[in-house]
């Protein structure tokens, strides 16, 4: 560390205490060298003067960090897997729809109370281009809310009113790319040579053509390849959209600029970021582009400016990809946190199928994180469905991967014979059958189409995702069964957007009943409630560990959520129906178990000695213990 001496980043100091500059120095010992070595594996040592200010950097974003903001970082020093309680619950909305305006979602906290969030995200608020933004994805500015929700005063001043009120704000970190309208964007265009190195910028298509030999691609229907034509003539490498130009991380001032700008989010109060398209973010000519080494590399440096300047700030891992490459972004050195795309697929995989085989098979062999570690999980999202099961583990079951995602797209947009299911296509290619599934939970499960067990169904999928272990995230207004919003194709900016039918405006007629359970927006409520309700009363449920266990039925899935080490034997077995009809579980298949359980959702004691029954779509959650 020669490049920096301690007396450089001594004269960093400014009015900050003894005990709190002592502190960063404490970290700087730690975490510095880590920094440096992933810094330079990336990089090489010709980077030691960016090393140098991005240090320098830290140490000035350390001392602007609000006090309460330090003692957040302190107590969560003393408890660092905070987010594995059986009380966390998180709720994800788009501002503007759900609220109108950050000052709307502040007026909504007393509900967020009474549904029991302690985690809430809030979908891309930032400056964006108008016309089309993917959503707000592509970012224009990190440092500016979009003026039509409020200002950054007010993004602040909502995270330190959710955290007076025991909710945590998440806020997604788009890092890949940023808009073609962000200032780094105009000068690259304009031709500043400190610019147009921010980006991926080729003069003709030679090194574009090489790239796409291997790259796939992501969404033909805006743009063929990878790469998009500028008016100047030169290519951009956009790989999602053309308005999204991807960065380039091979420039070591790209990844100090972008710290910088994650550093600053931070001390707004945002306690975690999604971090976006993280599979993307490292090119290399003759590879698909995709969850290369370096993508790591990139995390964990990232992750170690932050254990410097703001250590509490957790990262959540947005991978939709082979389920193999999902777990290698999830490390407390990387991405503590993990949407777990594999068990929501899959969730639907079992509701269209009324079969569990899947679903249970992933429980045993892709559920387990790292120590410091959880996933996120979720029935839907905000963006498409797509069915990122491992082929391999399908064919163990006898299901060929292909032909049962064309079953599966066929079904959930009512191609299908029998379908309850009123799923809209993303990216459909009729000649093929393949696409992606956009719809609100309510309208993939039946309730649009009057389907019986509809209500059923939207229960039993949240009760996994509450039950399996990490966070569990709603998608706000899902608790009341909203439906898809079919309004998106009458606007030009969101037409050619189908998943934006699963983006609804806030449904205030339905929330109007939701204490009426005679109609389905309160049966959903109600019933959903008490799910979460009981998993908060339920020491069980906190943490990762789970264990598979055989129903001997294929239609009814069941896992165990074992108790603390030395609670004698007791745990919660978790049984869920997928089928239309009642099933039996055999009293020889709970053999092993007490005969004298309790059946948490009802409160009941019952008897396992002859067996089990389960309604359709029925689930039931039965702490008892092992033996006799």
């Amino acid at each position: 560390m020669a490049f920096l001496p301690n007396d450089v980043l001594a004269a960093r100091r400014r009015s900050t205490t003894d005990a709190d500059w002592a502190s960063f120095e404490a970290r700087f010992e730690v975490e510095f060298p880590r920094l440096a070595g992933l810094f330079h594996r990336i990089y090489g040592e010709n980077a030691d003067d960016q090393l140098a200010l991005l240090a320098v950097e830290a140490a000035d974003s350390w001392q602007d960090r609000p006090a309460d903001l330090k003692a957040i970082d302190a107590a969560r020093a003393q408890n660092p897997y905070w987010f594995s309680s059986n009380t966390m619950l998180g709720g994800v909305c788009y501002v503007d729809r759900y609220a109108g305006t950050l000052s709307g979602v502040r007026s909504r906290i007393p509900y967020f109370r009474e549904l029991g969030l302690t985690y809430l995200h809030l979908m891309p608020l930032f400056r964006a281009p108008e016309e089309n933004s993917d959503g707000g994805y592509a970012v224009s500015s990190y440092r500016e809310v979009d003026p039509a929700l409020g200002t950054m005063d007010e993004l602040a001043d909502l995270a330190a009113e959710l955290r007076a009120n025991g909710i945590s704000l998440v806020v997604d970190f788009i890092f890949n790319h940023t808009s073609n309208e962000h200032e780094w964007a105009r000068k690259a265009l304009a031709g500043d040579p400190a610019y147009e190195d921010f980006y991926l910028l080729y003069p003709d298509r030679e090194m574009p053509d090489a790239y796409e030999r291997t790259a796939r691609e992501i969404f033909p229907d805006d743009h063929p390849g990878s790469f998009v034509q500028l008016d100047d003539g030169r290519w951009v490498w956009a790989t999602f959209y053309s308005f999204q130009w991807d960065l380039n991380y091979r420039n070591p001032a790209v990844f100090r600029a972008m710290a910088r700008e994650m550093l600053f989010l931070a001390n707004q109060g945002i306690d975690i970021i999604r971090m976006d398209a993280v599979a993307f973010i490292w090119k290399r000519l003759g590879t698909p582009c995709e969850s290369l080494p370096e993508a790591h590399l990139l995390l964990q440096a990232f992750n170690a400016v932050c254990r410097l300047a703001a250590p509490s700030l957790l990262f959540k891992s947005e991978a939709i990809v082979h389920p193999d490459e999902v777990v290698q972004y999830i490390h407390p050195e990387e991405c503590q946190l993990s949407y777990n795309p594999l068990q929501m697929a899959l969730i639907w995989n079992s509701l269209a199928t009324r079969d569990a085989s899947l679903l249970a098979q992933a429980l045993e062999r892709r559920h387990a994180t790292p120590p410091g570690t959880a996933w996120v999980n979720y029935v839907r999202s905000h963006d498409d469905i797509g069915w990122t099961f491992s082929d391999e583990d399908a064919a163990e079951l006898g299901i060929h991967g292909h032909d049962h995602r064309r079953f599966l797209n066929a079904f959930f947009v009512n191609r299908f014979p029998g379908s309850f299911a009123r799923g809209v296509p993303f990216q459909d290619n009729p000649r093929t059958g393949d696409c992606r599934i956009s719809g609100t939970t309510a309208s993939l499960a039946g309730l649009e189409a009057g389907d019986p067990g509809a209500v059923g169904r939207i229960l039993l999928a949240h009760s996994i995702i509450l039950s399996t272990g990490g966070i569990p995230l709603l998608y706000l207004g899902d608790e009341v069964g909203q439906l898809n919003d079919y309004s998106y194709a009458q606007d030009p900016a969101q037409a050619e957007d189908t998943r934006w039918v699963g983006r609804p405006g806030y449904p205030a007629g339905r929330y109007a009943v939701k204490d009426d359970p005679a109609t389905d927006a309160g049966a959903v409520f109600s019933r959903l409630h008490r799910l979460i309700e009981v998993r908060r009363l339920t020491p069980e449920f906190a943490g990762g560990r789970l264990v598979p266990f055989s129903t001997n039925n294929a239609q009814v899935l069941g896992y165990q959520r074992p108790g603390a080490p030395g609670a004698g034997g007791s745990m919660v077995l978790a049984l869920a129906n997928f089928a239309d009809s009642r099933q039996d579980i055999s009293a020889e298949t709970l053999s092993g178990l007490a005969p004298s359980a309790v059946e948490l959702l009802s409160g009941t004691f019952i008897t396992l000695a002859d067996g089990i029954s389960l309604d359709a779509y029925g689930v039931v959650w039965l702490r008892c213990r092992t033996g006799h």
